[in-house]
């Protein structure tokens, strides 16, 4: 399956919530038609005026390259289910995260549109396999699941389940990386994904130290907002162990490893890292960044926090 983008693409998004309406911001933004859809007319009209409101914020911030006016043109709102999905290229459903609700939904999504046409759910936590496992196209099904809002985080992860056509996955990823996001494609399913899972990791422990009065809620959150959540701004863990210690992550893990192992016994959770693994990722990062240039990416990061942190002064000041 062959995608031309020269071509008109028609983009339809089922359910107009906030990760809707935030999916029509995207794709809107991005120079795409996009209908909208939802079963309710009084949420579609909602939908409209929370996208022309934040159309004209991300204008004010520099975030359009064209008028709010322009890019709010591309979209239409359709309660008609049928008519929405017709004929589109990549259907994107953001229904609540219930089972039986993503299951019937599906089934008319791949009943009402053709055989080219990508079936993606916005699920925070269900695979395809159990929203799809009984659906005759289940071929065309795949997770596509976003940060929040979506405009704002552009990360994507495309989940396919083993039914999944790899060209629909292709097709998928071309859609999504033309509409600006960053794809990130899963090697296999697991519930709640990369994004969930991680945030939720953090979620545990943070709940498990304030509960064992280690530390309070406001004093947690300074942790992450003035401290990791600086780093991870714009690199991510490995990076961020990779150029904490000289000699890069084998070396990290070397000095780290059995200290996080002990945190994770705690926890009931014993996974060590293991030699296999530690020099898997490694190889990964060596591959990314070799070790001569280690000094030059540190010196960059240092910048990236130099500039985010005068950012969140002027912020304060601002907020003052």
């Amino acid at each position: 399956m062959s995608v031309s983008l020269s071509e008109p693409t028609k983009i339809a998004l089922v359910g107009a919530g906030a990760i809707g309406s935030g999916w029509a911001i995207v794709f809107a933004r991005a120079g795409f038609h996009a209908v909208l859809n939802d079963i309710n007319q009084a949420q579609l009209d909602a939908a409209k005026r929370l996208i022309a409101d934040r159309l004209a914020e991300l204008s004010d911030f520099g975030l359009l390259a064209e008028p709010s006016e322009t890019v709010a043109a591309r979209l239409t709102y359709d309660i008609d289910l049928g008519a929405a999905i017709h004929g589109a290229d990549l259907v994107i459903e953001s229904a609540p995260e219930r089972l039986e609700i993503k299951q019937a939904l599906l089934q008319r999504l791949v009943e009402g549109t053709g055989p080219q046409t990508v079936i993606a759910s916005s699920s925070s936590a269900i695979t395809a396999s159990a929203m799809a496992e009984a659906l005759p196209d289940r071929h065309r099904c795949l997770v596509a699941h976003p940060g929040n809002p979506p405009y704002l985080l552009p990360v994507v992860e495309l989940v396919p389940a083993p039914f999944t056509a790899k060209d629909i996955v292709e097709k998928a990823k071309t859609l999504f990386t033309a509409a600006g996001m960053s794809v990130v494609t899963l090697a296999r399913e697991v519930e709640g994904f990369v994004f969930n899972r991680l945030q939720g990791a953090v979620l545990r422990e943070a709940y498990c130290l304030v509960r064992d009065g280690v530390v309070g809620v406001d004093e947690l959150d300074a942790v992450i907002r003035d401290g990791l959540g600086m780093r991870y701004a714009f690199i991510g863990p490995f990076e961020t162990s990779d150029l904490n210690v000289r000699g890069g992550i084998a070396a990290h893990a070397a000095r780290m490893a059995p200290a996080y192992e002990r945190m994770g016994a705690e926890r009931g959770q014993h996974d060590p890292w293991t030699a296999e693994l530690v020099d898997k990722v490694a190889d990964q990062r060596r591959a990314a960044l070799p070790l001569s240039d280690w000094e030059a990416r540190v010196a960059w990061r240092d910048r990236r926090l130099m500039a985010l942190n005068r950012l969140k002064r002027e912020l304060r000041e601002a907020d003052a």
